[in-house]
């Protein structure tokens, strides 16, 4: 059997995105505990700060991989601590826009560089075009997913972010 039909390595992938994402999960929490945020606070800030529009829950979770309802008790629960605040969406009456608010993007700079070390180190072992390929690799793996399973793709960032069919 030629290796592009053995499976095996897509699982070997696989299992280490499982025990990698287990380690992120563990290390972000050990890295922002001392801000008052946990993983999950700073992967919703995250996905806020890095993105050039303001985006409604859905569009939240779609990109990183959560369940709508896991992002919204996150979003309530930043909104309560003012990292976040919910403005209304032009494209839709019912799916409110989660705004990073200049604490919440305090908090983010403050995870950002509480990770800075682990960053450097990092690449440094890593290599920059090792990490791009990887990037990539995964791009194109949850590609396959959506086009398989039929799952909704990822949003555009840039661009689907208020979508009126969306939520």
């Amino acid at each position: 059997m030629s290796s592009e039909n053995n499976p095996q390595p897509i699982r070997e992938l696989v299992l280490n995105v499982f025990a990698t994402n287990g380690r992120l999960v563990d290390s972000g929490n050990k890295l922002v505990h001392g801000i008052g945020l946990t993983t999950a606070w700073w992967q919703v800030l995250g996905a806020l700060g890095y993105s050039p529009v303001p985006l409604p829950v859905a569009h939240i979770a779609r990109n990183m991989g959560l369940t709508r309802q896991a992002v919204q008790r996150v979003v309530e629960l930043l909104a309560e601590r003012g990292f976040v605040t919910l403005e209304p969406n032009p494209h839709h009456q019912r799916a409110k826009l989660v705004v990073i608010t200049r604490h919440g993007r305090a908090a983010l700079t403050a995870a950002e560089s509480a990770a800075a070390a682990v960053d450097r180190m990092a690449l440094e072992r890593i290599g920059a075009d090792r990490v791009a390929i990887a990037s990539a690799v995964l791009a194109e793996l949850r590609e396959v997913l959506v086009q398989v399973l039929g799952l909704p793709p990822d949003s555009n960032l840039a661009g689907n972010s208020q979508g009126k069919d969306e939520e």
